[in-house]
């Protein structure tokens, strides 16, 4: 009995370093698997999916944008996973940004409220050699201040255009309020301001809206509330927008993808962002917004709570609902005439793949508007680079410039009488000639 216990304890002491060996293996399968999952690895790169109508314009825009049809290929180690894009713009904003030279404007408005935004002059002539101005609308709570507004504003000034960028009221850090409110959802009235000043202080230019994530809402809002605030606007692009302000929030009570921890992130952010104005908007007499609010404020762990105890407040809105509806671009998407190019990513965790379908909807009824959607590219991400190392420029902001490009050169290419300054055709001696001879 004794020499088989032996014999046991001799055979299971030579398998132990093979057993061990085996755990080990098998633990570091299972890490490898969870990080090839999680950083989705396999995941293969593929242009952008895009849905448009068949228009001599998306004709030319395919010929003119090779980006389009090309493979949008982030950094292979990271660059699929729309958590880890989303993250990196969070926290870093972009790699080696370069800081352009602005200067900024303030524009008092009827509320008293006073709006405020950074003017960036071109670096170089356009190759159109037109006067044109991107006005810019970030997302929520940023100014032009941030990294991937400045990194973007750079290359488009070196590309020859003039840029206007929104600085969110109350968004920025060292300027005070001087009404009580700060900037909503879906408020365009200080946007509106600045796109009033740019075309009065530039009788000649032509401008292009472009708006990031709650910009994007806000850009195309404005776009679709009157026809006149289309004049002069060559085009509209829009990034990263969850187009249904409603439908945004109640996704973002989700667990899918993380959603309900994102709530709570940007919750975090917007609380701080309103107690920092706190004493504005408690001292000043004719605001909405009481000590009580801002108790309920200190506890709230959603934007939604955020948006009921105090947004909402800010133009009087009775119900939460009414709030979104209103506040939303989808009541006034399907009236914006000029070229809108819609950009979203499949794996954008703070935009629901549901609300896809609006933008799809969208191209299939209006054929001004064409929607690209890449595989990849988190939350205005959309890092570019090899292996490891993301490139200072991304996708997103080649996209946007050469998508614009394209247009300015259509534009300048087409009959006089068929350019946005909707001259007479009768009076366009081009035009009659062409007519007599077709």
């Amino acid at each position: 009995m004794t020499t088989m216990e032996g014999s046991n304890m001799q055979t299971l002491s030579s398998e132990m370093p093979a057993m061990v060996d085996g755990v080990k293996l098998a633990a570091v399968a299972t890490v490898l698997y969870i990080i090839v999952r999680c950083l989705n690895l396999k995941s293969p790169t593929a242009p952008p999916e895009v849905v448009y109508q068949d228009t001599p314009l998306s004709h030319y825009l395919f010929k003119s944008c090779p980006m389009l049809t090309k493979e949008y290929i982030p950094p292979l180690l990271w660059g699929k996973s729309g958590h880890l894009q989303t993250a990196l713009y969070g926290k870093m904003g972009r790699v080696n940004t370069p800081t352009p030279s602005g200067i900024r404007k303030f524009l008092p408005m009827l509320d008293g409220a006073t709006a405020t935004f950074d003017l960036f002059e071109a670096l170089q002539d356009h190759s159109t050699g037109d006067d044109i101005t991107m006005v810019i609308c970030p997302g929520i709570g940023n100014h032009s201040e941030k990294r991937y507004i400045r990194t973007f504003v750079d290359y488009s000034q070196r590309q020859g255009y003039r840029c206007a960028v929104l600085n969110h009221l109350g968004a920025l850090p060292n300027i005070e309020l001087t009404s009580p409110r700060m900037f909503t959802y879906g408020c365009t009235w200080e946007y509106g301001a600045m796109v009033s000043y740019v075309k009065r202080a530039f009788p000649e230019t032509k401008l292009v809206v472009v708006g990031f994530s709650l910009g994007g809402n806000i850009a195309c809002k404005f776009l679709g509330e009157n026809p006149s605030n289309q004049e002069r606007v060559l085009c509209c692009i829009s990034v990263c927008q969850g187009y249904n302000a409603l439908r945004v929030q109640e996704t973002f009570f989700q667990w899918d993808q993380c959603r309900r921890i994102y709530n709570f992130l940007l919750a975090d952010n917007m609380k701080k962002i309103i107690l920092s104005h706190r004493n504005s908007l408690l001292s000043l007499s004719s605001g909405n917004i009481g000590d009580a609010d801002m108790s309920r404020l200190c506890a709230a762990t959603s934007l939604m709570q955020i948006d009921d105890s105090i947004m909402r407040k800010f133009h009087g809105y009775t119900t939460l609902k009414d709030y979104y509806e209103m506040e939303s671009c989808m009541l006034h998407l399907h009236k914006v005439s000029v070229p809108l190019l819609l950009l979203n990513s499949m794996d954008d965790p703070l935009v629901h793949q549901s609300l896809l379908a609006i933008p799809r909807a969208l191209t299939e009824k209006m054929p001004n508007v064409m929607f690209a959607l890449t595989q990849h590219g988190g939350h205005l991400g959309f890092f570019e680079g090899a292996m490891l190392f993301p490139q200072p420029l991304t996708w997103m902001d080649k996209i946007i410039v050469e998508y614009t490009d394209a247009i300015c050169q259509w534009e300048k290419n087409k009959p006089v009488c068929q350019r946005s300054s909707h001259q007479d055709v009768d009076s366009c001696p081009q035009c009659t000639r062409e007519t007599l001879s077709g």
